[in-house]
């Protein structure tokens, strides 16, 4: 071949330079974050570009088997066995590059997806160490568009992104080199001069592609989120016959996605049309300059035949770029969206000094607690103090938004204290490890969310391994293992999606009883007996008190006749106790407990009626 090698090198590396700026380089400082992973596998694509490369040199041996063919041809000098030898030239080439094709995709398109495999791992196992705050102001869908969408688009950009620029900056370096070594510097200039519009279409189209979709992924997160809604509430709906307003709802999200994809396609779709139509000025002007020089003798035809071979291996490079500019301006959006999560960092973490005790007694104390919600202007609890004796009961009543759950919330650290502490055993909280101090604490609260799992796995979900005798223990407790035995599959029956398949009674008790298998010194129950009946109630209750002689448990209710036998019951209205005492002494009080007492036997006894 007749070009110098380290003449190419120095070409390559100022196409490379150039193309930078074309693909705006500054985009990429999004993909630092994977650097880590680039050192790791940097072999694969140290490898996967050198078969690449192999494979393209393979391509530029083809234009000189044809000059020489065509020379040989022209001349007569042809005879059956050189028409064997090129045959077998040409079939060699085409055996290497295949065998060297398949290499390069193992290596470049096998990292990519180990790429898409760790970040996804990585995204999400940084999500579930973001504070509850995080996920009250995030949608479920967008976070799932970036678990899909994006972190393909990543993938995209770091497969066939690198394959195609990596193709088009070699091609189109070695092809001009070819082209000038040839015809000659004349005939190769002229053939170029369209490219600079080529250029100044490529800098516009990559700033316009890559503002464009960004655009498309927030309205896939959009529709995602919509569509995630729908489903889970998909009851509700049917129940208030909302399918056509829901159905509105989301064909504006999905008209909302196909506009900014067709906002898009328009322009990529301009872009390619454009390239082709500048390779068609190239051609048109080999034709006609570089034909008058086969006549004058200027060049031979075989020489000919090498140029157009060479301009045509020059065009893939051309269109390459417009495909490079695309998938790697999607990539580095997707990746400054992928990164927007991964640099938020949790707001609740372990304190630099933790305390991990030996073990808990289970002694709980609020001293002068007042908190409020992100965003809110009321305080959830004001000035709020109780103490509470390891092994005794604590029950918590009070009209919605008094302040019931926050006191669960607060004790498992969901959101930390700007005002007064909360200690278990004289220790405060914040210096307790979260993992530790979630361990001791057996939490089950209203809303009784069930893994779409078997009642076995969503029961043991607390342990790493969990025996069946254990499992049928805690269900006996929470009063619901015969509801269980009556299912043709037990404990392997499948609940499905959110546990929609049981009621809302058993959903409760196999929350109780996830609660329970991990046996914790403390147990807090948000009202978490709201859908089970007196009777079943009852029977929880006592075999709880039996249960929990040495544990500590905080009872959250709207009914008293749940809280009524706990050691030491409050009132809550407004963040504040404004009763506290057994059953009894609040009766005596004739006050806000007394109250809710009388209207609750009224109820009752209508009921009966």
């Amino acid at each position: 071949m007749y070009f110098n090698l380290y003449k190419a090198k120095g070409y390559l590396l100022i196409f490379i330079m150039q193309s930078s700026h074309l693909i705006e380089v500054k985009g990429l400082s999004s993909l630092l974050t994977l650097k880590d992973f680039f050192k790791r596998n940097k072999w694969y694509y140290f490898f996967g570009i050198i078969w690449l490369l192999i494979v393209d040199i393979l391509q530029l041996v083809v234009p000189e088997i044809l000059r020489s063919f065509t020379d040989q041809l022209r001349n007569n000098s042809l005879d059956l066995n050189s028409i064997k030898r090129y045959g077998l030239y040409i079939l060699l080439v085409g055996i290497g590059i295949g065998v060297f094709r398949f290499l390069w995709r193992i290596c470049i398109i096998g990292a990519s997806r180990r790429l898409e495999y760790e970040l996804r791992n990585r995204l999400f196992s940084h999500l579930l160490k973001l504070s509850t705050n995080y996920f009250t102001r995030n949608k479920t869908g967008d976070l799932m568009a970036h678990a899909t969408n994006d972190i393909n688009a990543v993938r995209m950009a770091m497969s066939m992104g690198i394959v195609m620029l990596t193709d088009a900056v070699f091609m189109s370096v070695i092809a001009i080199i070819m082209m000038i070594t040839t015809t000659g510097l004349k005939l190769t200039l002229l053939t170029l001069i369209p490219l600079p519009f080529l250029v100044i279409t490529m800098a516009w189209a990559g700033k316009t592609i890559g503002d464009r979709f960004k655009a498309v992924q927030e309205a896939f997160s959009k529709l995602t989120d919509t569509v995630q809604e729908n489903f889970s509430g998909i009851r509700v709906i049917k129940s208030f016959v909302q399918e056509r307003q829901e159905l509105e709802k989301f064909n504006e999200s999905n008209q909302l996605l196909f506009d900014k994809n067709m906002s898009l396609v328009k322009v990529y779709g301009m872009f390619l049309p454009f390239v082709q139509f500048v390779s068609a000025i190239s051609f048109l002007i080999v034709i006609g300059y570089g034909g008058s020089l086969v006549i004058n003798g200027s060049i031979s035809l075989g020489d000919f035949i090498a140029f157009h071979a060479y301009l045509q291996l020059l065009v893939w490079p051309m269109l390459a770029m417009g495909w490079v500019i695309n998938v790697i301006q999607r990539g580095t959006a997707s990746m400054k969206r992928i990164n927007k999560i991964l640099e938020e960092t949790p707001e609740i973490t372990d304190a630099p000094n933790t305390i991990r005790p030996s073990f808990i007694n289970g002694s709980i104390i609020f001293n002068n607690v007042s908190f409020m919600y992100p965003h809110s202007s009321s305080y959830a609890l004001k000035d709020f103090s109780i103490s509470l004796a390891a092994g005794k009961s604590l029950g918590v009543i009070g009209k919605t938004g008094s302040g019931k759950t926050t006191i669960a919330t607060l004790l498992l650290r969901l959101y930390d204290l700007e005002e007064g502490e909360i200690q278990i055993d004289g220790i405060n909280i914040s210096k307790l490890p979260l993992d530790y101090l979630r361990q001791n604490i057996g939490y089950v609260d209203q809303d009784s969310f069930l893994f779409s799992t078997t009642i076995a796995d969503n029961i043991g979900f607390a342990l790493d391994k969990y025996t069946t005798e254990e499992i049928i223990a805690a269900a006996n407790l929470a009063q619901v293992h015969d509801n269980i035995l009556q299912f043709p599959k037990g404990y392997d029956t499948f609940v499905g999606e959110r546990g929609v398949t049981l009621s809302g009674g058993q959903k409760q008790r196999v929350s109780i009883a996830r609660a329970l298998v991990k046996q914790p010194k403390i147990l807090v129950l948000d009202d978490s007996l709201s859908a089970v009946d007196t009777d079943t109630e009852e029977r929880i209750l006592s075999a709880l008190k039996s249960d929990m002689k040495d544990r500590t448990s905080i009872i959250v209710a709207h009914r008293i006749s749940t809280i009524q036998s706990c050691d030491e019951i409050i009132v809550l209205e407004e963040g504040q106790i404004v009763e506290r005492g057994t059953h009894e002494v609040l009766i005596g009080m004739n006050g806000v407990y007394n109250d809710i007492y009388q209207k609750q036997l009224l109820e009752e006894k209508i009921q009966k009626e």
